[in-house]
């Protein structure tokens, strides 16, 4: 009888261990997801079920406080569809036609070395409509910079060369070179007018010599696209070019309409 009881006094012991481990790494995923530290944070997410909106390392409410999104209106079936590039690999041209012909603007953050190289690529986005956001001039760890001056160089740079391109003041979104980012960049980002745009659904498209197949991509793209889903893609991906046409069309078969980040910051 008395080993019994002691069975079962361990059981409940153990039980009790079990659940405050559970409560504790809750506790401790939520104050992540409220506040980010002062130090270097890589932007990241956690997908839970297929179609649900992912939980970023910093909450869409603490992210708001600095004019950042990672995610749009989570009750509307809407894509806000952004492109990364530090270069072109012969993707874009493809890429901006297929744009055209699902009437579906982007938004293409680009680096210093875009600018310069493909300059006429550049006009052709803004003129058929599309956001040329700033991705920096020469794409560093923005985490690592800590002076106003520094950060605001880096961003400020590539806005001149911008308007020397288009003749246009360049529309005041950032995306943090490999989503590095601490709190104190997104104040700065703040304080110089623009918006911090991350994202909410990528995928491993960006390796030119390792590219996922068609089959793999739309594996990660169909299943977790999401409500207000901001969707970061690289247009130097081949595979991106092949399956944007379809893969538009699949979204649009799910129901999903497409926004700008015009949109998205007018209504958030």
């Amino acid at each position: 009888m008395l080993i019994s009881i002691k069975k079962n006094i361990f059981i409940v012991i153990i039980l009790v261990i079990l659940v405050l481990t559970v409560l504790l790494i809750y506790s401790t995923f939520s104050k992540i997801s409220v506040s980010v530290s002062a130090g270097i944070s890589n932007w990241g997410l956690k997908f839970n079920e297929e179609g649900s909106v992912p939980i970023g390392n910093a909450s869409i409410e603490f992210l708001k406080k600095y004019n950042a999104y990672y995610v749009g209106d989570t009750k509307e079936k809407c894509i806000y569809l952004t492109f990364d590039a530090g270069f072109e690999n012969g993707n874009t041209a493809g890429i901006l036609d297929t744009l055209k012909k699902h009437d579906v603007k982007a938004a293409f953050f680009l680096v210093g070395n875009y600018l310069e190289k493909e300059p006429e690529l550049v006009r052709r986005m803004v003129e058929e409509g599309h956001i040329v956001g700033n991705h920096t001039y020469n794409h560093p760890d923005m985490s690592a910079i800590s002076d106003l001056e520094s950060f605001k160089k880096e961003l400020s740079t590539l806005e001149e060369l911008y308007k020397e391109i288009t003749g246009e003041e360049m529309p005041k979104y950032y995306r943090p070179p490999q989503g590095k980012f601490n709190e104190e960049n997104l104040k700065m980002a703040k304080e110089l007018g623009y918006k911090t745009i991350f994202w909410s659904l990528a995928y491993v498209d960006w390796y030119t010599n390792d590219q996922p197949s068609k089959e793999y991509a739309f594996s990660k793209l169909i299943p977790r696209i999401h409500p207000g889903a901001i969707v970061l893609l690289h247009s130097t991906s081949d595979t991106n070019e092949q399956i944007l046409d379809e893969l538009i069309s699949k979204w649009k078969d799910l129901g999903y309409c497409f926004k700008t980040l015009d949109d998205l910051t007018a209504n958030i």
